[in-house]
């Protein structure tokens, strides 16, 4: 049986919800009311539906997981060179851009050059998507920073909205699904920071932690996972609310 966190659903959408006030000079977010059925009050939202760009838009400030593995065979991240010398939780000279396919459930997504991105979405758009990607980046480390935490990358969603074209008649671009979040983005600790090895971390790390170690599951072998312990399930989930306090220095209700 897939382990289910308490609370997480609440947390990922509050905090959600949260952010899209904070960049709401940025950029026009999905969101038409909170007001949902009793069932999934809290965890769900009424939005808008729209056409979704079919890239996966990921910022890079530090570079760790996929992007420092990619780094380490090529000396660059989808395309981008990048100075030689830098380590697991490097600080980047600059936030990039570093989008990837939107695979199908179960494949894995593959990184794109911007060059691929503007092939599959056309140049506006892409050029769009890659600047306010860097933007909630930098805006969400902006507010981090203040918190003591660091955003070390994060993944953004954005959808079109052919209803209300922009000034040259392309579609709005409008900020969709879940942003900032520690499903959706690194959060690190700034008091702990040191390059040259793994963060701690505000999201799933004692889960994948106790799943490459402790539980003895292989993730090649083609078996579901084990169950999680409930001291993992109880950890995961005050990790995820402790980001969510840190963040809004809101008590999560």
């Amino acid at each position: 049986d897939l382990s289910e966190i308490p609370d997480k659903g609440k947390v990922l959408t509050q905090l959600s919800l949260w952010w899209f006030e904070q960049l709401v000079d940025i950029i026009p977010n999905h969101v038409i009311s909170t007001q949902v059925p009793d069932a999934v009050a809290g965890r769900a939202v009424l939005v808008q539906r729209l056409d979704m760009v079919p890239v996966e838009c990921i910022g890079r400030a530090y570079l760790t997981g996929s992007g420092l593995a990619e780094y380490r065979q090529t000396s660059s991240v989808c395309g981008l060179p990048l100075r030689a010398g830098l380590q697991d939780g490097s600080l980047l000279p600059s936030p990039i851009f570093t989008p990837t396919t939107k695979a199908p459930l179960g494949q894995h997504d593959q990184p794109m050059t911007y060059a691929e991105v503007t092939a599959k979405v056309g140049i506006a758009i892409a050029a769009t998507v890659r600047d306010l990607t860097i933007a909630i980046l930098e805006r969400g480390n902006e507010i981090a920073a203040d918190r003591g935490i660091l955003l070390a990358d994060t993944k953004v969603e954005f959808g079109l909205d052919t209803s209300r074209p922009d000034a040259r008649g392309n579609p709005t671009i409008i900020l969709a699904d879940e942003v900032l979040t520690p499903d959706s983005s690194r959060f690190w600790p700034a008091a702990t920071w040191q390059p040259g090895r793994a963060q701690d971390s505000y999201d799933k790390q004692f889960v994948r932690d106790w799943l490459t170690s402790a539980s003895g599951w292989d993730r090649s072998s083609g078996e579901a996972p084990p169950a999680l312990p409930d001291d993992i399930i109880e950890a995961t989930r005050s990790k995820y609310v402790e980001a969510y306090e840190s963040l809004t220095g809101q008590t999560f209700a």
